[in-house]
């Protein structure tokens, strides 16, 4: 009985270190238990991330007054309690005004690993992206000058940007924007599968090693692969036509290039694909074989999958919530027009 149970176990270790090898073949990477190492992925060297940038990021990333109408906040939109994402298929802006576009809102959380932002790509990272949406008028509506103007109001805002950044900094937007920015590459949530690929073979279970095999094998990795499981710009509607392709005018980059969604907490972000218009990751998963890869992926295929794409749901970084500085008679008022 000592030499079968040896036996299973060594069969059981080839076989992980088989599937290990196998996903890292097909250009999967896990995030890096090594805080050093995930730092070197994760870090800005033109902007390198300290304790107190991150700090001040976050207190800015919560705060809606640097919005037109000091109600919405980076986190409006991008939840941090949930999904990273904010759970509609467009999301809602100023005036209570759906995107036109019929936009759904990408998760912010482990974005850092994106090499493009915005589902047509068209930020190169995230401070770059952090300019958007706060002028984007369907969204925050608001200006560089209303952001400057409501940071250098108040005294707690100034001395914290002399704390991160030095005595003599210039708080202008784009100062801002790089802060929320630096703050948004510290979330990252490390999961099951992670520790797997990271070398621990009982991280996932046999029926999510199962999954991961029929990932590899149906071809899911030829768009969602690397650390961040997406963020590159590929080609939509290869095989057929997104059946939802009519709702709203998006249609990717000038090329018709279209960012790949991650597929981390991916149980977290629905609804799906870039309008939001399917709510059931079976549905997208069956979807998405149809229209990229030309498969009718079967319902067992399916479901394996689906099992698989759970073991991605990772450990978000713990969270307080900031208290922000009070406004002075120089902040300026909320503009809801």
């Amino acid at each position: 009985m000592k030499l079968l149970s040896t036996l299973t176990l060594t069969t059981s270790l080839l076989m992980a270190s088989s599937l290990m090898k196998e996903a890292k073949d097909a250009g999967l990477k896990p995030i890096p238990s090594s805080q050093t190492e995930l730092l070197k992925l994760i870090d800005n060297p033109n902007n390198p991330i300290t304790d107190a940038k991150i700090e001040l990021g976050k207190k800015l990333y919560f705060d809606p007054r640097l919005s037109k109408s000091e109600i919405i906040s980076c986190n409006f939109c991008h939840n941090l309690g949930e999904g990273g994402d904010d759970g509609v298929e467009a999301s809602i802006g100023h005036k209570w005004t759906a995107n036109p576009h019929h936009v759904n809102a990408p998760t912010v959380y482990n974005a850092v690993f994106f090499t493009t932002q915005f589902w047509d790509g068209r930020a190169k990272d995230l401070e770059e992206q952090a300019q958007g949406p706060i002028q984007a008028h369907p969204e925050m509506a608001a200006t560089k000058e209303h952001v400057e103007n409501v940071v250098n109001s108040m005294p707690e805002y100034v001395s914290e940007f002399q704390k991160a950044y030095g005595d003599n900094v210039k708080i202008s937007f784009e100062k801002v924007t790089d802060t929320i920015g630096l703050f948004e590459r510290i979330l990252v949530t490390p999961s099951p599968y992670d520790s797997f690929l990271n070398g621990e073979e009982n991280a996932l279970t046999t029926e999510q090693k199962q999954g991961l095999k029929t990932f590899i094998k149906i071809g899911c990795t030829s768009c969602h692969t690397g650390v961040g499981l997406g963020g590159e710009m590929n080609a939509f509607n290869i095989t057929a036509t997104y059946k939802y392709m009519n709702v709203g005018d998006f249609k990717g980059d000038k090329n018709g290039m279209v960012k790949v969604p991650t597929l981390r907490n991916i149980t977290q972000t629905a609804p799906y694909f870039h309008n939001g218009k399917i709510w059931s990751l079976k549905e997208a998963i069956k979807e998405m074989g149809r229209i990229q890869l030309g498969t009718d992926i079967s319902n067992k295929e399916v479901n394996e999958i689906e099992t698989f794409l759970k073991a991605l749901t990772g450990t978000k970084p713990t969270l307080t919530l900031p208290i922000l500085p009070a406004s002075t008679d120089k902040t300026p008022k909320p503009d809801l027009n």
